[in-house]
């Protein structure tokens, strides 16, 4: 199937990532034409590889935000200017090397034959990964798998997939939170809610060291402290208010195709 790429474009959030920001950005022109990267007021000149890129690539847009505000804010920033673009679909990645470039065309292509879907990288983790990084998101995905009634969402934490413009943006409407680390499960649970079907598709992962240019701003204690507020709030709020919703959408993924 054909996927135009005036609808579909690819989306990448970026704070201080360093060097591997050049390759990650220069890695995805080759796999897909129409690139939108959001500075989410980065203060390491890592940015400063862009303006290279942009005059090289006419298919790169960057939008520099003046202050960080997380990774969920800058999502929801580059949603919005894509909107106005008239795209429909964006398939979002991080800026540090971790997500396969070369997921990019197969997520896409599935994300054009699903268009209601949300197309969710299922983590392929290798050996490099730290142990408490991989441990530490079990709870997570045990609660997100009880707010949504198990629709089969997969890894929540893992922020490479497809999604629905205009259904992303709704989820951003329903809650002020999900602007910062805590992005990625809250806004799958809310496309569930809000109907959008997850449909998941392999995604090999690579952590990097600190010496091979890796840089990571996850924060064990903070964002773990985090993530345990959210499912306080979620779970009450799909028992109260969208328990026919998952239920709903349940329903519909075991109708027939």
């Amino acid at each position: 199937m054909s996927v135009p790429p005036e609808t579909h474009w690819l989306l990448i959030p970026t704070y201080n990532t360093g060097p591997k920001l050049r390759a990650t950005v220069a890695g995805a022109l080759a796999e897909w034409p129409r690139v939108l990267v959001v500075v989410d007021g980065s203060t390491d000149g890592s940015d400063a590889v862009l303006d290279e890129l942009a005059s090289a690539h006419a298919g790169l847009s960057v939008l520099h935000l003046p202050r960080n505000g997380g990774k969920g804010a800058a999502v929801l920033a580059g949603a919005r200017v894509l909107a106005g673009r008239g795209a429909t679909h964006m398939l979002c990645m991080d800026a540090d090397g971790q997500h396969p470039l070369d997921r990019i065309r197969p997520m896409m292509h599935l994300s054009a034959s699903r268009p209601e879907a949300v197309v969710m990288g299922r983590p392929i983790f290798g050996p490099e990964v730290p142990l408490e990084r991989l441990k530490g998101r079990k709870l997570t995905l045990f609660w997100t798998d009880l707010e949504t009634l198990r629709c089969g969402m997969g890894d929540t934490l893992f922020g490479m997939r497809v999604y629905p413009v205009s259904g992303l943006i709704a989820a951003f409407s329903q809650t002020p939170f999900a602007r910062g680390y805590d992005f990625d499960p809250e806004i799958a649970v809310r496309l569930c809610w809000l109907g959008h079907p997850p449909v998941q598709l392999d995604a090999p992962v690579r952590y990097f060291k600190k010496s091979e240019g890796g840089v990571s701003h996850f924060n064990y204690l903070r964002d773990n402290i985090k993530l345990t507020f959210l499912h306080f709030r979620l779970v009450p709020e799909m028992l109260l208010l969208r328990l026919p919703a998952a239920v709903r959408l349940r329903r519909k993924m075991k109708r027939p195709r």
